[in-house]
C-alpha cells in the first residue's frame, strides 16, 4: 500500500501509524535527491500548489515552498496581510476565487482552529494544514518524529518530554498525536498555568520540575512561549520563566546520561534555551530544518496521488 489512506492532511489525529510510516519511507527518498547536485525532480509537473498565509510565517512557508519546487510544481503564494481578506473578504471566497484559477492543492496556515477541516468541506483541492490556531501543525510533528528516527533508530520505546508553552502550542498536540502512534512515551512539563487542564487524559505524562522531566527523558522538545497568544500573564515574568523552564549547558552536562535537543523554532535564545545548547553536539534543531523540507515534500507528493 503506497498511498495514504486521507484525502487531506489536516492533522495527525486523521493519520494511521501506517500513513506516518510511508511519510517517512518516502521523506528518506526526497532527502537523499535533496542533498544530491540536482536537487529537482519532476513528480508535481503540471501541478498548481497555492500557499494560502492567513497568519505570519518565515519558517513553515519558506519550507513548504521549496519542497513545492524542488518537487517542480508551480506555486502561489498568498499572504492575507495584503489581500482582499482585509477588505471584508469571507475565507470561502477567497479560496474558492483562487481554486476557479485551477489550483490542484492549498497549503494553508490559519489563526483559527479547525478552518482547514471547514474549507475541506466547501472545495475539491487537496488541503494540507500548515497549522491552525491552537489546534494541530502536521508537518512539524512528522518532521520531528522523522528527526528522533534519524538519530535514535526508531521512535517506539522512545521517552520524550515537550517543554514549555504546552496550552497555546498547536506543535504540542500534533506532536503528542505522532509519538503515541508510533510508540514513543509522551511527558509535558511547564508552570501549571501553560498545561491544559484535561492533558492526562491524552496518556501523557505530566511533570512541573524540569529537572525530573529531563532526567526521564531520552529526547526533550524546547518550545517557545507563545506570547502573541497569550491575553492574560500566565507567569510573573520571562525571567523567572527561565531560571524554572529554561535550559541552559550547565544543567544538561549536570544529568546522568546524554538526552537530544530539539526546538521546532523560532528560538528565544536565552529563555526557554541558552544559545549554546541550541548550538551544542546535543541539538539536533538545525537537523529538523533539513528534514522540514523532505517531509514537505513527501507530504505533497503522497497526497496528490490520493484520488
Amino acid at each position: 500500500m503506497n498511498q495514504l489512506s486521507v484525502k487531506h492532511l489536516l492533522g495527525i489525529k486523521d493519520l494511521t501509524e501506517n500513513d506516518i510510516r510511508l511519510i517517512f519511507e518516502s521523506a528518506d527518498n526526497f532527502k537523499r535527491i535533496i542533498n544530491r547536485p540536482l536537487k529537482k525532480v519532476p513528480s508535481l509537473r503540471d501541478f498548481t500548489v497555492a500557499n494560502l498565509f492567513f497568519e505570519n510565517s518565515t519558517r513553515t512557508r519558506i519550507s513548504f515552498e521549496l519542497a513545492e519546487k524542488r518537487l517542480s510544481a508551480d506555486i502561489i503564494n498568498f499572504s492575507s496581510s495584503s489581500s482582499s481578506v482585509t477588505k471584508g473578504e469571507t475565507l470561502i471566497d477567497t479560496v474558492k476565487n483562487i481554486l476557479s484559477m485551477k489550483v490542484d492543492m492549498v497549503v494553508m496556515r490559519h489563526p483559527s482552529p479547525g478552518a482547514c477541516q471547514f474549507l475541506s468541506r466547501h472545495i475539491d483541492a487537496k488541503i494540507l494544514n500548515a497549522g491552525d490556531g491552537t489546534h494541530e501543525h502536521p508537518t512539524q510533528a512528522l518532521l520531528d518524529a522523522f528527526s528522533i528516527r534519524e538519530k535514535l533508530g526508531d521512535v517506539g520505546g522512545k521517552k520524550v518530554v515537550i517543554v514549555g508553552d504546552i496550552l497555546h502550542s498547536r506543535v504540542a498536540l500534533s506532536n503528542i498525536f505522532c509519538l503515541q502512534k508510533l510508540g514513543a512515551e509522551v511527558m509535558v512539563c511547564g508552570p501549571t498555568t501553560l498545561i491544559p487542564r484535561h492533558i492526562k487524559e491524552l496518556g501523557v505524562k505530566v511533570e512541573h520540575n524540569l529537572r525530573k522531566a529531563l532526567e526521564w527523558c531520552d529526547v526533550a522538545n524546547m518550545l517557545r512561549i507563545q506570547l502573541e497568544r497569550q491575553d492574560i500573564r500566565y507567569f510573573p515574568s520571562l525571567r523567572e520563566y527561565t531560571q524554572q523552564y529554561g535550559l541552559n549547558m550547565e544543567m544538561l552536562n549536570s544529568l546522568s546520561k546524554e538526552i537530544i535537543i530539539m526546538h521546532p523554532g523560532p528560538i528565544n535564545r536565552g529563555v526557554e534555551i541558552t544559545s549554546e545548547v541550541a548550538d551544542s553536539s546535543n541539538s539536533i534543531i538545525l537537523d529538523q530544518v533539513e528534514n522540514g523540507v523532505a517531509i514537505r515534500m513527501a507530504c505533497l507528493f503522497l497526497l496528490a496521488g490520493v484520488k
